[in-house]
């Protein structure tokens, strides 16, 4: 729907038909002049009326049908793109992880409030965002109560929202691009995230497409180049072998109880190659752990960490699923003594908590990511030196994985045993991991070398 407040009244006009007179109702909207005729002049001084207090109180007018968007019929106007997205939010609520939720409510926190009108007193961004957090975009039964005033930046947001009909102008699309390629300050947002929103925007509208709202997605008309993300893992946020020792040494010097009861959990994360969320979950029903030699973790779930109001226990921890698998898929991760060891040892001296996941706090809850990220960066400050602490090396405890992989490809594990360990399909492994492959250059010249050989 195409809107102005472009609006200028005429008098209203007397003709006769036939000997019955009728009144006419002139005005123009955005220059094209509209008209509508009525059997007393009564009824149309009511019209013109209603006309004028619309455009008094800064109301926009449909360029189309010349009228009011109070004044359309509901139908013709379809679903806002507030009522759409709440709907689109609530569709996928008992199919989605909860990060997923989030993630979408992210995207849609820039978008809602970008595709408006142009309506007058608008609440500030942060308290349109506050209320479609905390309410708008939730389950009736998890939703906030409002107060006065976040009650009245909704009633702004679902009357000024626009029509999702009006997404297949490329203006309107242009101005959800824009939104989704600033954060909420206002500056550029990095590339990863404008990526995430704007698939969240086209899945979207997807489920227009389906419910024949547009006969095709209207993005995908759109000449616009995303900012280009780095897919490939930092050979320099890797370590060494003799690097990642130092760094698990150190851990039990960070605090009096996190750093000892998180050492064996990173150490997962190093020789088993297991996601954060992964080592977070891990029950010891999952590992064989002889006396000798090699052991071995099957892993079933997995322990990501998301906002309360996403999660569908209201915890900010919530066992589900291993990340791309079905519900009961599992992975098998062979480990090597070294860290047999560590885990005898740790459930040796910390036990279990009730459920049997190895790793708990004090209480038998789970650590959150802030904490493992301080110990983590205590740690690389005892470990490191002030310059290797000051670069990317090691940066994020995530970057234990990442050396994990690079070992097991540059020690010549074939590639779909890697992508076994590690949970990735082989072509994302080569791609991803593709500039922590040593040594295959010089392999590689030495072939071509033999080719060349006469």
């Amino acid at each position: 729907m195409n809107t102005t407040y472009d609006v200028k009244f005429a008098q209203i006009q007397q003709r006769s038909n036939g000997g019955t007179p009728t009144y006419v109702a002139r005005w123009r909207v955005a220059g094209k002049e509209k008209s509508k005729s009525f059997r007393t002049k009564g009824l149309a001084n009511a019209f013109m009326s209603d006309l004028r207090q619309a455009a008094k109180t800064g109301e926009e007018f449909d360029v189309a049908t010349g009228l009011p968007v109070s004044m359309l019929a509901p139908e013709s106007l379809g679903p806002s793109f507030l009522e759409f997205a709440q709907a689109y939010v609530l569709r996928r609520w008992h199919s989605s992880a909860a990060r997923t939720r989030e993630t979408d409510a992210y995207a849609l926190l820039s978008l809602i409030p970008a595709l408006v009108s142009d309506a007058p007193r608008r609440p500030a961004a942060e308290d349109l965002r506050e209320v479609l957090r905390i309410h708008a975009l939730l389950p009736e039964k998890r939703r906030d109560e409002l107060t006065t005033a976040q009650a009245a930046a909704l009633g702004w947001l679902e009357r000024a929202s626009l029509p999702l009909s009006d997404l297949c102008e490329a203006r309107i699309l242009r101005m959800a691009l824009d939104a989704i390629s600033v954060t909420f300050a206002g500056v550029p947002a990095g590339a990863n995230t404008v990526r995430r929103k704007r698939a969240v925007l086209h899945h979207l509208l997807e489920h227009a497409v389906e419910q024949k709202v547009f006969g095709s997605n209207p993005l995908d008309a759109i000449k616009w180049t995303p900012p280009k993300a780095v897919m490939v893992v930092d050979p320099r946020t890797v370590v060494n072998p003799a690097q990642a020792s130092q760094l698990l040494d150190a851990i039990p010097r960070v605090g009096r109880r996190r750093g000892p009861r998180l050492k064996a959990l990173f150490a997962c994360i190093y020789y088993a190659a297991l996601r954060p969320e992964e080592a977070a979950d891990l029950r010891l029903r999952n590992c064989t752990l002889p006396e000798s030699g090699w052991g071995l973790i099957v892993l079933e779930r997995a322990r990501p960490q998301a906002t309360k109001r996403w999660t569908n226990s209201g915890e900010t921890h919530e066992s589900r699923s291993l990340k791309h698998r079905a519900d009961k898929e599992t992975r098998e991760i062979p480990i090597p003594p070294v860290l047999v060891a560590m885990l005898r040892e740790h459930v040796a001296e910390f036990g279990t908590a009730k459920d049997g996941r190895i790793f708990q706090t004090r209480t038998g809850g789970t650590y959150s990511s802030s904490a493992h990220s301080y110990v983590w960066q205590e740690a690389r400050k005892l470990a490191l030196n002030p310059a290797q602490v000051a670069s990317s090396l090691a940066a994020r405890p995530y970057d234990l994985r990442h050396a994990a992989v690079s070992l097991w490809l540059n020690a010549g594990v074939p590639a779909p045993e890697v992508a076994k360990r590690a949970g990735h399909s082989v072509d994302v492994l080569l791609r991803v991991y593709a500039k922590c492959m040593d040594g295959q250059q010089e392999q590689i010249n030495s072939k071509i070398n033999d080719a060349l050989d006469p």
